[in-house]
């Protein structure tokens, strides 16, 4: 449940600032909307249907964070991987796959929830920083997890594409740099675990079809023969255990 109290510590917060610019800016729902601002960091007050309208709003940047923010998107495409090495397309089914990342990843970002919520939550709900304050420091843990999976080579392409001068420290590296950044590196680590998943059971369909080709049985598809040897071979191994303590040790 850590990622998902990092998740829901952030929605909160964007959720908190919103009201805060919309009160700065104009106000197109002058009578609907009751604003009382106070202290340092604002106590604001807000009608009902306006905290709800803001709430579902920045509610549906979750999936968006969950994927880019987090090791969602390493976990799942291997998975994905190792299901079409298999030759099992439709097992394990998407619900089960979707699953078993959600939680791996919740275990994974475990460290970083916790962060956010010692560093950013706890001291925003006791008054000691403000929302922004808290939002600036939740974003630090995030930003700290990205920069150590992230390739140089992937950052430097952004950072040419977006103009920015070159960061002397990671901490100058805009968080709209990082993030896609992030991405097409986790996507580039992902592919190269599919590729290594898929060699053993290539060489499966090779000696099956090389085998029912020499027997004359061209019309008997190899990858009816072949499934059952692979799943045997996947079984033996214990895959599942060393795919998935694979996966979260490349995260340590």
């Amino acid at each position: 449940m850590k990622l998902v109290l990092a998740l829901l510590i952030l929605v909160v917060l964007l959720g908190s600032l919103a009201p805060a610019a919309l009160a700065q800016g104009s106000n197109p729902f002058k009578g609907d909307v009751r604003v009382d601002v106070s202290g340092n960091g604002g106590n604001q007050t807000y009608s009902a249907p306006i905290q709800i309208l803001l709430f579902l709003t920045v509610l549906s940047f979750i999936p968006a964070i969950l994927i880019s923010l987090t090791s969602f998107t390493r976990i799942i495409i291997v998975f994905h991987f190792l299901r079409q090495a298999l030759g099992t397309n439709e097992t394990p089914s998407n619900q089960i796959i979707l699953g078993l990342t959600l939680f791996l990843t919740m275990f994974i970002m475990a460290p970083v929830g916790e962060q956010i919520n010692r560093d950013a939550l706890q001291p925003m709900m006791d008054g000691k920083i403000s929302q922004t304050e808290a939002l600036t420091t939740a974003v630090k843990p995030l930003r700290s997890f990205m920069m150590k999976y992230t390739r140089e080579k992937d950052l430097a392409l952004f950072l040419a594409i977006s103009k920015h001068e070159r960061p002397r420290t990671p901490e100058d590296i805009p968080t709209t740099v990082m993030i896609p950044a992030f991405m097409i590196s986790e996507l580039k680590t992902s592919f190269q675990i599919g590729f290594v998943l898929f060699l053993p059971f290539l060489v499966i369909d090779m000696v099956v079809a090389t085998v029912l080709l020499s027997m004359g049985m061209m019309q008997l598809p190899p990858v009816m023969v072949s499934i059952p040897f692979k799943i045997l071979l996947f079984v033996m191994v214990d895959g599942w255990n060393l795919v998935v303590g694979s996966l979260v040790k490349s995260f340590y």
